[in-house]
């Protein structure tokens, strides 16, 4: 591959930004030969040992894209056509399969695999050794050999500074959500919920994922 615009730091590994072509080979099944495809790394980024990247493909826009501040532990893999936001964690060995999305301040366990097409919101927290088959809601906390919704990411919206009474607002509303499934669809009763707490600008991003197009479904708590 060509790397252009590329500042790199050989003792600690950190990129400033990289961008990618990739002009893929007779060996690729995935693309036709001679399709240009793209990985796209943001700035500040700490990639340390053994991490694997794959450009996109013709499926996902030709695009794999990383943000600003992200911090790739030992072994990690990003599959083609994934986006990840900014300021994301992924511990040792986590594996992201093609065409996942990655919310901003996330932060992906060690030895944990996430399914191709799953969405994971803004600062969800997935716990070491999971395997994710579904989409991961924003702010909420999953783990499990197939990952199951505990909560919300308490210590991670105080570390982003969330108001208080907001972050109980959230924790509160995520049980009412779940807690009565005969009161209509998730979707009835998020848009409920954002009815009744207009002004959470946490339930009004939880709502709109929810309300998204999903492939997999909602990681929910177990019954």
């Amino acid at each position: 591959p060509s790397l252009l615009a590329m500042t790199m730091s050989a003792a600690f590994g950190i990129v400033a930004n990289l961008v990618a072509l990739y002009r893929r080979s007779e060996r690729d099944a995935t693309e036709p030969t001679g399709e240009e495809s793209r990985l796209e790394i943001g700035r500040n980024c700490m990639i340390r040992e053994h991490v694997t990247m794959n450009p996109g493909t013709k499926g996902g826009g030709m695009l794999t894209k990383v943000g600003d501040n992200c911090l790739f532990m030992v072994g990690v893999h990003i599959a083609h056509d994934c986006q990840v936001g900014n300021n994301v964690i992924l511990a040792n060995n986590a594996i992201i399969a093609g065409h996942v999305t990655i919310g901003d301040r996330s932060v992906i366990g060690g030895h944990s695999a996430v399914l191709q097409f799953v969405r994971i919101g803004k600062g969800a927290m997935i716990g070491g050794m999971s395997g994710v088959e579904q989409d991961v809601l924003p702010y909420s906390l999953v783990h499990g050999d197939r990952a199951s919704m505990a909560g919300i990411n308490i210590v991670g919206l105080k570390r982003a500074s969330f108001p208080l009474e907001q972050i109980r607002q959230l924790r509160e509303s995520v049980a009412t959500l779940f807690d009565d499934r005969d009161a209509g669809t998730l979707a009835a009763r998020a848009e409920a919920l954002r009815a009744e707490l207009p002004d959470n600008p946490m339930i009004d991003e939880m709502v709109g994922f929810i309300l998204q197009q999903s492939r997999h479904g909602i990681c929910q708590p177990k019954s």
